[in-house]
């Protein structure tokens, strides 16, 4: 038994994984004190500000994965380059995911302009939320460029597994974001009262910082001459291709997971504001365990890239496990957090005088919720970290197909018959997410096993 652990530990890859992904982790955890501060303040503001940045925060987000998520995934191109020692292709590779990103961002003004007021009057929301839900949506997607620009410039540092200049960015974005998102929600400081608009404004300029941290240290003079960044301007169909080819598959099933949420969030809006409101603070508790499995998927895609590219799938399968352990420490502590302590967490997303009444209801409500929050976070650890290494590889359709078998028959379906037609409750819609993210981890875990992966290169040869 000794013997079988002191193996693991020598072929264990801990230390290189927390060197990649913690200042990934931390970098997410910035993000997430920004949404997690936003909601604190819309909640203390208004009870349709809290009901309306949810949904509109996620159906924007679902937009801005996509796009994001294509541009973001030059860090797997740049990390199987970079572990091949083919520097020459990087500079080519980044240049392809900004020519996305400035094409990215006229198709997110489009949407903002035409499809904002539409598409929250087809989801049926009270008309006083359904208006603030088209304020918020509106906004990040006019500033949504500076989102798409964002993944595309850390993709260069994650592929390299240089990821501390991306958590500096992310913390940088996070200092400007929360004391700018109260003064305009609240109109302090001389700032106008402007409720979640001002929630959305501070979250572009906020997104703005970050990419002015970015964008600099690649244009400086050591990155220049090592990979020719000024040299290789051009527009590159052979790698853009590829991109689109391994990328929008990639995109596509991340931004599939998040529409499977999405829609959970608006048809649970069918059950009433209290249902709505516990729902919308527990899934904003939640991302307390999602963004750092996010923030770790992120830095394994890139050690597996690297490791792929060097022709050594022992050592991706290792930093998978490697991660896994470290994530289940933390989630594991978080769980025991929502079972038993979930009125404080509450708490801290509501004001008693603001709910009113409603005050007890949603508080006992979201006590059960996060109950079961606690399971899914669990599996959620092993579907992210497989689902890394798959897209890592480049086995992004497959990851495609599983979200939308996943979502269709354990999601969707089932949400729609159930609240619409079978009285469905709002535990009972809860159960149908842990059901869904089980059998995403069952799909994901066999495919990874099946070790197919592992031949698998989204470079040339």
């Amino acid at each position: 038994m000794f013997r079988h652990w002191h193996s693991w530990l020598r072929k264990s890859r801990y230390r290189e994984v927390s060197r990649v992904c913690v200042p990934l982790v931390t970098g997410m955890a910035a993000t997430t004190v920004m949404e997690f501060t936003d909601r604190i303040f819309l909640s203390h503001y208004s009870v349709n500000a809290i009901s309306a940045v949810v949904p509109a925060g996620v159906t924007a987000f679902l937009v801005l994965s996509f796009l994001g998520g294509v541009a973001g995934y030059v860090s797997v191109f740049i990390a199987q380059y970079h572990g091949a020692g083919r520097f020459e292709k990087i500079g080519v590779t980044l240049w392809q995911g900004l020519f996305f990103t400035l094409l990215s961002g006229l198709i997110l003004l489009c949407i903002g302009l035409f499809v904002s007021t539409p598409l929250f009057e087809l989801v049926g929301h009270e008309r006083d939320v359904r208006l603030l839900e088209g304020y918020y949506f509106t906004i990040l997607c006019q500033g949504g460029i500076l989102h798409v620009a964002i993944q595309a410039l850390s993709g260069f540092f994650t592929g390299r597994g240089m990821t501390r200049a991306v958590m500096i960015a992310n913390i940088v974005g996070m200092v400007t974001n929360v004391p700018l998102n109260y003064a305009l929600i609240n109109g302090l400081w001389g700032f106008p009262e402007l409720g979640i608009r001002g929630a959305g404004i501070a979250t572009v300029v906020a997104w703005g910082v970050t990419v002015m941290c970015l964008a600099p240290p690649i244009f400086s003079i050591r990155f220049r001459d090592e990979i020719k960044l000024f040299q290789t301007i051009r527009i590159d169909l052979d790698i853009l291709g590829r991109l689109l080819k391994y990328g929008v598959p990639g995109a596509l099933q991340f931004s599939l997971d998040i529409f499977a949420f999405t829609f959970f969030i608006l048809i649970v809006g069918r059950m009433g504001t209290i249902p709505l409101a516990a729902t919308n603070i527990v899934i904003s508790i939640s991302s307390l365990a999602f963004m750092p499995a996010l923030g770790f998927s992120f830095g394994m895609s890139s050690l597996t890239g690297q490791a792929l590219g060097r022709g050594k799938p022992q050592e991706a399968r290792a930093a998978a496990w490697s991660g896994i352990h470290i994530l289940m420490v933390y989630t594991l502590s978080l769980g025991t957090l929502f079972v038993f302590t979930p009125e404080f967490i509450i708490e801290m997303f509501m004001d008693a005088d603001e709910m009113g009444a409603n005050y007890e209801s949603i508080l006992q409500m979201g006590s059960v919720l996060l109950g079961i929050v606690a399971i899914y976070i669990l599996l959620d650890v092993f579907y992210m970290i497989f689902a890394a290494v798959l897209k890592g590889a480049g086995d992004t359709r497959f990851l495609l197909t599983a979200i939308a078998i996943a979502s269709l028959f354990c999601m969707l379906l089932p949400l729609f018959v159930g609240i619409n037609y079978m009285g469905m409750t709002i535990y009972t819609a809860w159960t149908c997410v842990v059901f869904f993210i089980g059998t995403l981890c069952l799909l994901v875990s066999l495919r990874y096993r099946g070790g197919k992966w592992e031949k698998m290169l989204v470079i040339e040869k």
